[in-house]
């Protein structure tokens, strides 16, 4: 029952791990970091949901839900009513491709994970990332938040 689940999880961020063998190290840490994301963005949080799953999972809710056939490091869904509410939310991300795009960058999984993470949440803050300029100023705040939480 979703009306059982906003109220148990109100005004918090939570972690699931759909596969095994996935670890969140400082886990509080990071939702205090995230809280404070918000906050410095002016944004009120109701519940904010982050699933970790596999390249699979998250290319069956891309075609449902998104009619995308490719694979993806992240989906974000506002599930918030109205605008000025506090943000309500599932953010999906696919361990699978973190791992990969990691590899292909040359970066620590960590960093890699910690950058998805903050994308997910500016998402929610309203930053968008269809154009070049909105790509640019996302990577910025992405890293500014990386570099912040990680000096």
């Amino acid at each position: 029952n979703f009306e059982i689940m906003s109220t148990a999880t109100r005004k918090s961020i939570k972690f699931f791990f759909l596969n095994n063998g996935i670890t969140l190290k400082e886990r509080n840490r990071l939702k205090t970091y995230l809280n404070m994301l918000f906050k410095k963005e002016g944004k009120n949080i109701e519940f904010i949901n982050y699933i970790f799953c596999s390249d699979k999972y998250l290319l069956d809710i891309n075609k449902s839900y998104l009619q995308h056939d490719f694979y993806t490091d992240i989906i974000t869904f506002d599930l918030s009513d109205k605008e000025g509410q506090g943000i309500k939310a599932e953010i999906y991300i696919s361990m699978d491709r973190v791992r990969d795009n990691a590899s292909k960058l040359g970066i620590i999984l960590k960093s890699e994970l910690h950058r998805v993470i903050f994308h997910g949440a500016l998402h929610l803050c309203g930053y968008g990332d269809k154009t070049p300029k909105q790509i640019s100023e996302m990577r910025e705040k992405e890293e500014f938040h990386i570099n912040k939480y990680n000096p």
